[in-house]
């Protein structure tokens, strides 16, 4: 059996307890709780229709019911790579009641990113859409079973010419195996090494997390519903739009393809009053509802992070619509909104200009020795809503102080009024659109090009996504484009978000004395080019 990681100390797990912040509640208990009180309610809607508690009790047991016929054991981990269909709630949920550990993946990988992470995992069964945006998603997935040595099953999820595990045999009517403080979501983040790393929590940090927000935002189910259009396989899909229902009982709308037309639309007929979701969400939700004369009135909260956040945009929506709160929040797959931005429209200036209020975590801002500092320092964090640790306890070393904070690469200070303010970054992340990409990942995989000598990857401005990638290449082809060098990266089964959207060829890059790549004077360069209207991009 794996060693789970479980940075949670005992004295700290029990005085979570004692303070309510940890409810010791799985999300399978969540739906037998919803079962016996309203087991008629419409916990879920999706594309494809509206799904009671007693549905997804159903299809969750008969799926348990397969996994257990399966010999899966507590543990044991069930991957899924789904767009945001109702089959990634039922997923989770046979995994909580059989005590199994559930991985969602973003859509957007490919083989080379799946074969890794399957295989670190360890995953049994891996669940994939037959085909989806006009990829094949179940050949890849056999082709990853044949290479991935644990891999039993690959389920092709809507496909009406396999057996269905969500409908068929024998339900699971046992009692629930699962335990809130035991692993039960492992999610794969980008780090600064260029190997993804995996982030294991328990249902109790998970939980904690939620109702968090549903505390600061005064969130309940007697008026609440949710709209969700990040994917349900990056945290903030899966924790709004997958856990959220089950644990407060706050039905949950899932967007399979974001429309800013088709949101608009939702919001009326849902009457849809919370979502969380990254910079071109509002921006186009705005913009639409705007041409539309929408009012959208029902609208109270929307949640703004996962990459810069112009303030200008806040302002706007702020000025636009009198009953929306937007706000900036921060957070990370490991440590879940730190902060939660403000909890009220008395303050624009802290909603437009910081992250907010810290909210479930204790923080701290250090200098390089760790020592707190007044000013500009890197955030590092512990508390309740914490990973429980990286899959490879070799990732933790780094990742940790001595005094068990969370180092989170992000520089940042406090204002006089307690807001957080992001400054910089230490790690080497491109952030596109909420979604993360580590620079080495990509530099790693240019530098198997012939003609490339020497490649470094950094954050572009994009208006639309925030941030993207531009590639400064040494190379011995001056005329190496970004076409050509996506056509190499298509070769090498690089997902094509990560694709750099620039390229620029030059004679050096610019070095410290000990030699290392001053990729700030690059982002920089890029940064004073947005800023040139006249100036486009190669």
């Amino acid at each position: 059996m794996r060693n789970w990681p479980n940075r949670h100390l005992p004295e700290e797990a029990g005085r979570y307890r004692r303070k309510g912040l940890w409810r010791d509640l799985t999300m399978a208990d969540g739906l037998a709780a919803l079962l016996a009180d309203r087991s008629d309610w419409v916990c879920l809607v999706d594309d494809a229709g509206r799904y009671t508690i007693e549905e997804i009790d159903r299809k969750a047991r008969k799926l348990a019911g397969w996994f257990d016929r399966s010999g899966l054991a507590c543990g044991d981990v069930v991957a899924f790579q789904l767009p945001n269909w109702h089959e990634t709630a039922v997923i989770a949920l046979a995994a909580s009641l059989l005590g199994l550990v559930c991985l969602p993946i973003v859509p957007i990988y490919r083989e080379a990113e799946l074969r890794f992470i399957l295989e670190d995992a360890g995953a049994k069964v891996f669940f994939v859409p037959r085909t989806f945006r006009n990829f094949h998603y179940a050949a890849m997935g056999d082709n990853l079973k044949r290479d991935v040595p644990s891999l039993v099953h690959v389920v092709a999820v809507r496909d009406e010419a396999v057996d269905d595990p969500f409908e068929m045999g024998e339900a699971f009517v046992g009692p629930a195996r699962g335990r809130a403080e035991d692993p039960w979501m492992l999610m794969y983040t980008s780090g600064t090494t260029g190997k993804p790393k995996g982030v294991v929590h328990n249902t109790n940090s998970l939980d904690c997390e939620v109702c968090n927000v549903a505390r600061w935002w005064t969130l309940d189910s007697a008026r609440d519903v949710t709209l969700m259009a990040s994917p349900v396989t990056h945290v903030t899909g899966f924790l709004f739009g997958i856990l959220m229902p089950f644990a407060l009982g706050i039905r949950s709308v899932l967007m399979e393809r974001w429309s800013a037309e088709d949101a608009v639309g939702l919001v009326g007929q849902e009457e849809i009053s919370f979502t969380m979701g990254a910079t071109p969400f509002l921006r186009e939700l705005l913009d639409r509802a705007e041409a539309q004369g929408s009012a959208l009135s029902s609208l109270r909260i929307f949640a703004c992070g996962g990459a810069p956040v112009p303030p200008e945009l806040i302002e706007r929506a702020w000025r636009q619509f009198p009953g929306l709160l937007s706000c900036r929040v921060y957070g990370s797959t490991e440590a879940p909104t730190v902060s939660l931005g403000v909890a009220s429209r008395q303050d624009l200036r802290a909603a437009a200009n910081t992250e907010g209020m810290i909210v479930g975590h204790d923080v701290r801002i250090v200098d390089d020795e760790g020592r707190v500092v007044i000013g500009d320092g890197e955030i590092v964090t512990r508390g309740p809503e914490m990973m429980m640790g990286y899959l490879d306890p070799e990732d933790d070393h780094a990742a940790y102080d001595g005094d068990g904070y969370f180092r989170t690469g992000d520089i940042a200070h406090l204002d006089m009024a307690g807001f957080l303010v992001i400054t910089d970054r230490k790690k080497d992340l491109i952030i596109r659109g909420g979604e993360n990409i580590s620079a080495k990942e990509v530099e790693d995989v240019l530098h198997e090009h012939p003609a490339i000598l020497e490649a470094a990857v950094v954050a572009m401005p994009h208006a639309r996504l925030g941030e993207t990638c531009c590639a400064f290449l040494r190379s011995t082809d001056t005329g190496l484009d970004a076409v050509q060098l996506s056509r190499f990266l298509d070769d090498r089964g690089l997902a094509r978000q990560k694709h750099p959207e620039r390229v620029v060829v030059v004679a050096e890059l610019p070095r410290t004395a000990s030699g290392k790549v001053q990729k700030f004077l690059l982002r920089k360069r890029l940064q004073d080019e947005a800023q040139v209207p006249s100036e486009k991009a190669t």
